[in-house]
């Protein structure tokens, strides 16, 4: 599916994640088949009917969950200081913390957490090279749950930026969530454009800041994935 928007400024193109694929066939079909059977065995018309209806919506939750509009930072990273949210969603935590897993040192924890009606896809929050990248088998606790970050299942990737910052960014399963996927691997180049990865249903992304950064937004501030400019690192 591909949705075109024009106006009188951009064009927006939406289509489906190729992640959703799969999952959009098999749910289809599954609704075909319930409701071809109520149809057959039923013989009150207004119970097929709602069943119908009712098989429309959740069919069209599905394709909005795996949505995957296409956007580009329209802001300055000349200099590769922009740091843009991985994510569409709402900030959860901001705080000073010490990352025990591959930083051993305190940082800025920007968190944030998506429902199941935000874009999943992850995009990469600076331009850099890939130095570490790992996922952690774990939980499945609510991602708006500050334990989350560490018991749950995760993948962790650390980007060193053209300036030699260690960004840490780390992709959280939620309640729901049962899959991550990661695309990026070890010693690749990677740009805010580019996508990180992907998470299916409810979820979470941390990022881990230097603490000089300067922070862009507060809590329960609104994020789009690569888009809203989340931090500045120090020039």
């Amino acid at each position: 599916m591909q949705i075109v928007v024009d106006n009188d400024t951009d064009k927006m193109k939406v289509k489906l994640h190729r992640e959703g694929q799969n999952i959009i066939i098999i749910v289809l079909l599954i609704l075909i088949a319930f409701n071809a059977a109520a149809v057959a065995f039923i013989d009150l018309k207004a119970i097929p009917i709602t069943f119908i209806v009712i098989s429309v919506v959740l069919f069209a939750l599905v394709l909005n969950f795996f949505r995957l509009p296409r956007r580009h930072f329209k802001g300055d990273n000349a200099d590769g200081t922009a740091v843009v949210s991985s994510v569409d969603g709402t900030v959860v935590a901001l705080e000073e913390v010490y990352e025990d897993e591959y930083l051993h040192r305190n940082c800025i924890q920007l968190s944030v957490f998506m429902t199941v009606f935000n874009v999943h896809a992850n995009w990469v929050p600076v331009a850099g090279t890939i130095e570490y990248v790992k996922h952690h088998s774990g939980r499945f606790l609510a991602a708006n749950l500050p334990k989350s970050s560490s018991d749950n299942e995760r993948s962790t990737i650390v980007i060193k930026t053209r300036g030699g910052d260690q960004i840490l960014v780390r992709q959280i399963a939620g309640a729901i969530a049962r899959r991550i996927v990661t695309y990026v691997e070890q010693d690749e180049q990677v740009d805010i454009n580019d996508f990180i990865g992907f998470i299916k249903f409810g979820s979470r992304v941390d990022i881990f800041l230097p603490l000089d950064t300067e922070v862009c937004v507060k809590l329960h501030d609104k994020t789009w994935g690569g888009e809203t400019l989340v931090a500045r690192l120090k020039r």
